[in-house]
């Protein structure tokens, strides 16, 4: 898969130096004296490989799908809708969904759940990611992605919990796991209508990748950034380019745009929308579709006015799953397989290795 080059700028003499020592997230950074005009020269980035894509050019239009007709009980509805998804899944791996159910005073509710959890101290919010320490994969808590291997560190916080088959408990008080233990039923809902709807799409029995990849399972975790406000947006970068390590991600933010995608060598900002999700599809759905289904790349931009919160609902196999291309798509389009086979746990570890020299994971199980 092609990714953007990445360079490191080179700081301006005047600029202030690597990061203090005192400041260990970047919301803290954003609301510190010592910052004025100025990041520290550890959180200059830039990507300069593609340029922006034109928003009022109809090729960068990124598409929607009805979710309401999608799963209409009208044959020519839903018949229409599978031959749309499957030119988006092939084009773009990704699109934006409408009428999905899920009510903007429950996202709402997430959202600030979201906020209220990066507003305790930094002790507590360590303290509640230190209780599942000895399985990191429950509940991680972090600044940048990871600090102590990335080349830069990115101008965002994160908390990240596996919510399915089972589910921790942050803390009792602050409602936290309540609200996020609605969302995450609802938006598996979402996906798992999706995946047969894919699945569908591709010639195949609605279960099928349902099934192949054991979903029942399967992981699913919440993903909560925290954007804050930064002063030189140019210079740094929220998320930087990747793709998603899981088969799909249900994505929604506050209504602060910042997202980008790539489409044809060009990046698509996503204008976020009221009582819309954005769909992306990730690399386990590559795998198993043989490559006729892409996982989109993509990163997370910052902006001077307003702090941003996404919320990214991941879910994929579990993982001891094998996961192949589809020994169907395979026999029946007649090429071969063009990644080798591999647990889901060995991909996440391959993907984590992988995005710490900014390289696609994907590109590592090639055949």
């Amino acid at each position: 898969m092609e990714v953007p080059t990445v360079s490191l700028v080179i700081p301006p003499s005047n600029s202030i130096p690597a990061e203090p020592p005192k400041i260990i997230s970047a919301k803290m950074l954003a609301e510190s004296a010592s910052l004025t005009s100025a990041i520290p020269s550890a959180y200059y980035f830039s990507e300069d490989s593609y340029e922006l894509a034109d928003p009022n050019d109809p090729e960068f239009q990124l598409p929607t799908i009805d979710f309401s007709l999608l799963t209409s009980d009208s044959p020519d509805q839903r018949s229409k809708m599978l031959h749309e998804l499957a030119n988006i899944c092939r084009d773009w791996g990704c699109f934006l969904v409408t009428n999905h159910g899920v009510t903007e005073s429950l996202k709402q509710a997430m959202i600030e759940a979201a906020d209220r959890f990066f507003n305790l101290t930094e002790e507590e919010k360590h303290n509640i990611a230190k209780k599942y320490e000895a399985d990191p994969t429950q509940i991680r808590y972090g600044t940048s992605y990871n600090a102590r291997s990335e080349k830069v560190r990115l101008w965002r916080d994160f908390i990240k919990l596996r919510l399915h088959p089972d589910f921790p408990t942050l803390n009792e008080n602050d409602g936290y796991s309540e609200v996020a233990m609605k969302y995450s039923k609802k938006t598996r809902e979402i996906a798992t209508e999706l995946v047969e709807a894919i699945s569908e799409s591709l010639g195949l029995d609605p279960n099928y990748i349902y099934k192949a990849l054991d979903l029942d399972s399967g992981v699913q975790f919440l993903l909560a950034n925290y954007y804050p406000p930064c002063p030189q947006p140019e210079l740094a970068m929220g998320l930087s380019h990747h793709t998603d390590q899981c088969l799909i991600t249900i994505l929604t933010d506050n209504d602060v745009s910042g997202l980008q995608v790539l489409h044809n060598h060009k990046w698509v900002t996503v204008t976020s929308t009221p009582k819309t999700f954005l769909v992306i599809l990730a690399d386990q759905m590559q795998i198993v579709t043989n490559g006729k289904y892409k996982s989109a790349m993509h990163r997370g931009r910052v902006n001077k006015e307003a702090k941003r919160i996404s919320l990214a609902s991941l879910h994929g196999p579990s993982f001891e799953t094998l996961v192949t291309p589809s020994p169907v798509l395979v026999e029946r389009e007649g090429k071969a397989p063009l990644y080798r086979s591999i647990k889901y746990r060995e991909y996440v570890e391959l993907q984590h290795r992988s995005r710490m020299d900014l390289k696609c994971a994907l590109d590592q199980i090639l055949i």
